[in-house]
């Protein structure tokens, strides 16, 4: 039986991670290509691999892909997504926070049966809220702590002339919804979008960004109280090659991969 192949758009950190897991044989699935906005650096990480993949136009890749893997941001998201479902492909988003203004990929996925497959990411529990969700929830709230250097350049931080370097102690920088969040701190708080999208929707879920000097780990604090009970999730990440993202970002989306292919499946 022949592998499932994907195709990548977007060659940085995690689209890295997953060629390199592909290569040393953790991933068991095969690479159709990777094409990039970064053609030049694309082909001279991909020159690195032990096993050879192929630089290919976006329509290529598509083509070639029974999985389309889209690890190059939100803006790419609502035409990527067309183009995949139109094909009759399955796409993976890791942007998710671009269906907060682009819910019509969710519907489009619904309407062609295509799969739209969207990792946990950064954080874990997503299981277990969407089990309590079945239910009456009296609210979901997200606290993130990031050092400064996870959050410059945040569009957020920039229109508000934040000083993220005269900090001495921890800030409260932003408070709101999961939609405003996502809005303001597309790089940092995509998680957000997963949790709402697992729970109560992305306007009431309420999400807090804590700048902390000195912090040397992206953490995530998750609490779900409803029917059921109470739900309180920890995690703490190293940040991987982009400071702005943990090391298991991309590991789960090398293991929502290896589920993909996977008959049995576990958990909700």
């Amino acid at each position: 039986m022949a592998k499932t192949s994907i195709g990548i758009v977007g060659c940085g950190a995690i689209a890295r991670a997953i060629l390199r897991a592909v290569d040393d044989g953790t991933l068991d699935i095969a690479v159709a290509g990777v094409t990039s906005r970064g053609a030049e650096t694309a082909r001279a990480f991909l020159a690195t691999l032990k096993t050879p993949v192929a630089y290919l136009s976006r329509g290529e890749i598509i083509e070639a892909s029974d999985i389309v893997v889209e690890a190059a941001g939100p803006h790419v998201v609502p035409e990527l997504a067309q183009a995949v479902f139109d094909a009759g492909k399955s796409l993976m988003l890791i942007s998710v926070g671009a269906l907060l203004d682009h819910p019509e990929v969710m519907d489009r996925s619904r309407e062609t049966g295509c799969r739209l497959l969207m990792p946990s990411g950064a954080i874990v529990g997503l299981d277990g809220i969407k089990a309590a969700c079945v239910g009456e929830v009296d609210h979901v709230t997200m606290v993130s702590r990031k050092p400064p250097a996870a959050l410059d350049g945040a569009p957020y931080v920039v229109e508000h002339g934040i000083d993220l370097w005269g900090m001495s102690e921890e800030q409260t920088i932003f408070s709101g919804s999961a939609r405003e969040a996502c809005a303001g701190f597309p790089n940092n708080l995509n998680v957000s979008a997963a949790v709402s999208f697992a729970g109560i929707g992305p306007d009431r879920t309420t999400v807090e960004m804590v700048a902390v000097p000195g912090l040397e780990r992206n953490c995530h604090d998750i609490e779900v109280e409803g029917e059921f009970g109470l739900l309180r999730i920890h995690v703490e990440n190293i940040p991987g090659e982009n400071p702005k993202t943990g090391r298991l970002t991309a590991m789960s989306i090398i293991r929502t991969l290896q589920q993909a292919v996977d008959p049995v499946q576990l958990g909700t």
